[in-house]
């Protein structure tokens, strides 16, 4: 299981994660890459003009890494859906350690994914993590 300081929830931060991130995919997975910025804290008595600029925080008042996980119901029924749902958690737990303070990773299964073992999975998931958090753009 992987740990709840290390879960993406939020419905925002999946969108976030989905529309500023990169993209990378790899046989049955599709992974969207993002970083979170913390903005410095506002005081309340604070003007709009007052307000600096928002600029990358220090790392440690960046969150833990986190990942979510979207599994449609094109994959298979609840039994198939929630399968890979736990297969991709184990697995994310082993691999969330390398990503940086900040990082959002949003893990979504394709139909594909229903059909693959355990290994074929984690082979996927360790591909699209190396192309979407490699400096390249395409």
């Amino acid at each position: 299981m992987l740990a709840s300081t290390h879960r993406l929830r939020r419905r925002v931060d999946f969108a976030a994660t989905i529309r500023g991130g990169r993209r990378a995919a790899r046989g049955a997975l599709v992974v969207h890459y993002g970083l979170a910025t913390a903005a410095p804290p506002v005081p309340d008595d604070a003007e709009p003009a007052d307000l600096p600029e928002s600029s990358p925080a220090p790392a440690e008042a960046l969150p833990p890494p986190r990942a979510g996980f979207v599994v449609s119901k094109a994959v298979g029924g609840a039994v198939i859906r929630n399968l890979v749902k736990r297969r991709l958690r184990h697995l994310m737990r082993a691999r969330i350690g390398a990503l940086p303070a900040g990082a959002m990773l949003v893990v979504r299964a394709l139909p594909a994914a229903a059909g693959r073992t355990y290994t074929e999975l984690g082979a996927d998931l360790d591909g699209a993590l190396a192309r979407a958090t490699s400096g390249r753009r395409r």
